[in-house]
């Protein structure tokens, strides 16, 4: 198994999906020691002196000009992972809460929040071990990050809270327990180190990177799923023409296009009827999918893009910077994250929209192309993939919903100290939604174009790589000629559908 070294640079968004699930193990790196002490060292001779730092020897938030005496600095920073322990709602699965103990441990691993070198070396024990901090799923407005699912990550460094293996249940044991089995201590927080803690949008940047990571995949499917349909629904290629293509050269276009020229290449199915009258203009959804397909990539970039800095990024508050001066910061606002979050968000619906739309016209008679109606041989008698498009139908809609943004959306909290929030983990929980739904709308429309396929048999076969793409589906799930349960075949291409990608790059190499 692959390793991941965390030492304070900027994790790649593989690496962190890797590590999350359970295909590589992260453990800490060469000199992040020596780095933190020198910020911890600032920070224990702040507390020498009589100016306020935040965090260190005041409260928090709203109560940044109380100050906090020399008896209580210790108190203070077990009460903040405390106090803030205030989620609800179900709890994160596994995979989000290992991308979190992995992301904040490199966060202070960086060496900017004057904190000691235990507090990354137990999360990525945690990690190591797989006990899991039990943090629920719904409390944070993304202002100074996910506070509440931070707290709670933290709970178990201190003992308390609650820590779960994979496989119990989701409620876990109580922390203190759990460590004693295991031989480990619970540690005892110094000055600004339950602050550390806490501060951060890790939790954005976990949910955030799982989406990013499997849209990738989404807008390839999509492109296959497409193709499939042009086969099925006899449409034509000569609309994704390079010329044509090139006179509105965006970059997610231009990639979409290739891909369907190259999946349809050579076709036989298409060559069949390639100077009928029907095959001059088809409708949008297989007209225009590299425009639609094409600025769902472009997003996907900015996204990832966002994605790429902040997983760089130093998001604690306040920070100690190079000159060894403590300085309070925004850097933790989960605004760029909450921006990208919505905009993925509303791409994506579009993809699953698009995706709807041509598994309509693969149903209708009325504009299929003499494919029997809902795809099935003996309609009457036999419903076929009447049902599956509607739960197609379904998913875009609940889908324009989730789209709305959470990021126009801002309620001040902590006294108004914070008076401007992102909403930034709300945008988040929402886009991973999304990407299970598109990718369930992909899966009803390669259901449908392979049957409509495998009613095109007479007429002649589809591209080779399409073919390909073809076999591998009917591998897993035969064509249905009579009726059968549909759920369990939307389900089975669902789980297909980064294999199918890979078979679409086998036979066009320039997929991507």
């Amino acid at each position: 198994m692959r390793e991941v070294v965390v030492d304070g640079s900027a994790l790649a968004i593989d690496d962190v999906v890797a590590v999350a699930r359970g295909q590589a193990r992260a453990r800490l790196g060469p000199g992040v020691a020596e780095r933190m002490e020198a910020s911890r060292l600032v920070v224990a001779n702040a507390l020498r002196g009589r100016a306020p730092v935040y965090g260190v020897n005041t409260g928090f938030g709203a109560l940044v000009d109380t100050p906090v005496g020399e008896a209580d600095l210790t108190a203070l920073q077990g009460a903040i992972v405390r106090s803030h322990a205030a989620a609800t709602g179900a709890p994160l699965d596994d995979q989000v809460v290992r991308a979190i103990l992995l992301l904040r441990a490199r966060t202070l691993a960086a060496g900017y929040s004057g904190v000691r070198v235990e507090l990354p070396a137990r999360l990525l024990e945690l990690l190591s071990l797989d006990l899991l901090p039990v943090i629920p799923g719904k409390g944070s407005v993304g202002a100074s990050g996910d506070l509440a699912q931070l707290a709670h990550l933290a709970q178990p460094l201190i003992g308390e809270g609650r820590l779960r293996l994979p496989g119990e249940p989701t409620a876990g044991r109580p922390a203190g327990e759990v460590l004693a089995e295991h031989e480990l201590e619970p540690l005892t927080l110094a000055p600004k180190e339950g602050l550390s803690l806490v501060n951060g949008t890790e939790p954005m940047q976990a949910l955030l990177a799982f989406s990013v990571h499997d849209a990738g995949m989404l807008v390839q499917a999509a492109d296959v799923a497409c193709a499939l349909s042009v086969e099925a629904l006899l449409g034509t290629d000569r609309t994704y023409d390079e010329r044509v293509q090139a006179l509105r050269p965006h970059p997610g276009q231009l990639v979409s296009a290739s891909n369907l020229r190259g999946l349809l290449a050579s076709s036989p199915l298409l060559a069949s009827h390639r100077h009928s009258r029907h095959a001059v203009q088809d409708a949008y959804c297989l007209r225009c999918a590299p425009q639609v397909h094409g600025a769902v990539r472009d997003v996907l970039g900015f996204a990832r893009q966002v994605l790429i800095t902040e997983l760089g990024a130093v998001v604690d508050n306040p920070v100690i910077v190079s000159d060894g001066e403590v300085m309070t910061t925004g850097n933790f606002h989960g605004e760029p994250l909450a921006f990208a979050a919505d905009m993925l968000a509303m791409a994506l619906a579009e993809l699953a929209s698009i995706s709807e739309r041509r598994v309509d016209r693969m149903l209708d008679p009325a504009f299929s192309r003499g494919l029997p109606p809902f795809l099935a041989p003996a309609a009457g008698t036999n419903s076929g993939f009447m049902l599956a498009q509607y739960t197609a139908a379904s998913l875009v809609s609940e889908n324009k919903v989730l789209a709305h943004p959470a990021s126009v959306d801002t309620i001040p909290t902590s006294g108004k100290q914070e008076d401007h929030v992102s909403m930034g983990w709300t945008a988040v929980r929402k886009l991973r939604e999304v990407v299970a739904n598109v990718r369930s709308c992909l899966a009803v429309e390669i259901c449908c174009a392979t049957q409509g396929i495998d009613l095109r048999a007479d007429i002649a076969a589809p591209s080779e790589p399409l073919r390909a793409v073809h076999d591998a589906v009917r591998a897993s799930v035969p064509g249905m000629d009579v009726d059968r349960e549909v759920a369990g075949q939307i389900a089975a291409v669902d789980a297909l559908l980064p294999q199918l990608c890979r078979v679409a790059a086998e036979g066009f190499p320039a997929f991507r």
